[in-house]
């Protein structure tokens, strides 16, 4: 589905923000790769790409990739951004620049909608997904591009039904540049963690596309060179289990009929170890990864955070169940919770050790606004505004103690030593659990055996020879060659290098301590 055209042609660049870094971002694994320079190509802005009418033109940048030249915002007549609240500084820069050559800027995405009262200075405010408001937006531009008098803000109220969304413009993005591929097959999520702001943005009552819409997406990605690993964006895979379960056969069949070359990669909660009949055909369609958001080993914790439904499995037995399934979990962990204990670093690094998962995202509590977090913190009066701090929040023992907390499990859990233990656990333990497959002859074809041979040489030049961690990589590297398994060498070396680099940079204060933090490293961005 595409906007209707009403015979007026527009031209709108589309331009995404530059992240600042995070545990998230995994830039320091880039220079390892062959050309690799961003995370996932944004979802939003390709999606509002390919709906606007075929005879609107189209640019888009990353700026993650490279900045937006002055020709482009030449030869725009208007500018769309988005972004999420970590990108608020780069997204009030690219509205300055684009002023400057007085084009009119619309916003939307998942910060605008929770806090419009964050961005004064751009032209439009698009409040909510994909519906009427965009419409009305295109209604308005196809009109008129000039510069309106004041802020216009059109919030949707009218949904386009995901089952009717466009197949998103990856043509727009050099997909080969990116780590992962990204693509979204549902929205929403039926449960109300007290942190997370999915439910009060998107709704409990999961909305889903069609199986057949997602495969032609995958087709999409791999027509426009993914090969790697393509990430289920969703909030929650299994939010609807029904329509995970009617998906999975698809998928399973796509993967047969291309040759497994792609590996796919989603979150979900934890209580998925509940569901064999998901997790195996997970495994069949060649999933890899769950990210899961564990948050806290410590069960009062969990009670108090409205995330019950952890508890439904032991954490450690849910954990190992997933891992038999040849899939690796990747863990969220909070810390700066109000249960939180003087020893709490302690605990959790014991959960890590037993846990046995190499990337768990530990970070301090942020309370986001559209939150029952941000609303208790509010009637408590323990929201701090003060962007020098790494968390908004005011928490119960000494802010302090609790950085100085987190800096300790970061820098303890991220010893080089330990990272490679759990990936060689997980070599050893998960990975041989997946499917046995032949190597498909597309992975045979030079370019991709030069690909290899490139990341090959980056690896042992960069962290073999040059790091300081070298004799703890080459016992990992050495082991993994004598069993012929390059690619899980690549793989868990590119991560772990990223682990260590930005885990000692984290412990030593030179990193935000929360993914969600807006608190400054770098130079300040300027608003208008």
């Amino acid at each position: 589905m595409r906007a209707a055209s009403n015979g007026t042609a527009r031209r709108i660049l589309c331009v995404f923000p530059r992240y600042t870094s995070s545990f998230g971002t995994f830039e320091h694994s880039y220079p390892l790769t062959d050309g690799v320079c961003a995370f996932m190509p944004p979802q939003g802005l390709l999606l509002i790409s390919a709906y606007l009418p075929p005879d609107w033109q189209v640019k888009f940048v990353d700026e993650n990739l490279r900045r937006t030249t002055r020709e482009e915002f030449e030869w725009a007549e208007a500018v769309f951004v988005s972004g999420m609240h970590i990108q608020r500084q780069q997204m009030n820069d690219i509205c300055r620049r684009a002023h400057e050559f007085d084009l009119a800027v619309a916003l939307g995405g998942p910060s605008v909608s929770a806090c419009p009262d964050y961005y004064p200075s751009f032209d439009y405010l698009h409040v909510g997904e994909l519906g009427d408001a965009t419409n009305q937006l295109i209604e308005i531009l196809s009109r008129d591009t000039s510069r309106p008098e004041s802020q216009v803000v059109l919030t949707t109220k009218d949904r386009v039904p995901m089952t009717e969304f466009p197949i998103p413009a990856y043509e727009l993005a050099d997909v080969k540049k990116y780590m992962l591929g990204s693509i979204q097959y549902s929205s929403g999520c039926p449960y109300q963690c007290e942190f997370c702001d999915i439910p009060g943005l998107y709704g409990r009552n999961p909305r889903i596309k069609s199986p057949e819409q997602i495969i032609a997406e995958l087709d999409r990605l791999r027509e426009c060179g993914m090969t790697d690993t393509v990430y289920f964006v969703d909030d929650n895979f299994i939010g609807n289990r029904k329509a995970a379960m009617d998906l999975l056969p698809h998928l399973i069949e796509w993967q047969k009929r291309t040759g497994y070359v792609v590996r796919l990669a989603c979150e979900a909660t934890l209580n998925i170890a509940k569901r064999p009949e998901i997790l195996e055909k997970m495994r069949e369609a060649y999933f890899i990864t769950i990210f899961c958001g564990i948050e806290t080993p410590d069960p009062d914790a969990l009670k108090a955070m409205q995330k019950d439904h952890n508890m439904m499995v032991p954490i450690l037995e849910g954990v190992r169940t997933i891992n038999s399934y040849g899939m690796e979990v990747v863990s969220g962990i909070i810390m700066g919770l109000d249960t939180d204990k003087p020893n709490t670093s302690e605990a959790l690094l014991a959960f890590v050790e037993e846990s046995r998962i190499p990337l768990l995202t530990i970070n301090l509590l942020q309370a986001l606004p559209k939150t029952p977090l941000w609303d208790r913190l509010e009637r408590e009066g323990r929201l701090v505004e003060d962007e020098g701090r790494d968390s908004n929040v005011d928490f119960l023992l000494p802010y302090d103690e609790v950085v100085a907390s987190w800096k300790h499990a970061m820098a303890v859990a991220y010893e080089p030593e330990k990272v490679f233990a759990r990936f060689q656990h997980q070599c050893d333990n998960v990975y041989v659990h997946r499917l046995k497959m032949p190597v498909p002859d597309e992975m045979k074809t030079w370019p991709n055996i030069r690909r290899g041979l490139v990341m090959l040489r980056n690896i042992f030049w960069k962290v073999g020879v040059l790091g300081d961690y070298r004799r703890v990589f080459w016992k990992f590297a050495l082991g993994r060659i004598k069993r012929g398994d390059l690619e899980g060498l690549i793989g868990c070396t590119l991560i772990a290098h990223h682990l260590i680099t930005f885990a000692r940079a984290a412990s030593s204060g030179r990193q935000n301590a929360s993914n969600y933090s807006i608190r400054l490293r770098e130079a300040a961005v300027p608003a208008e």
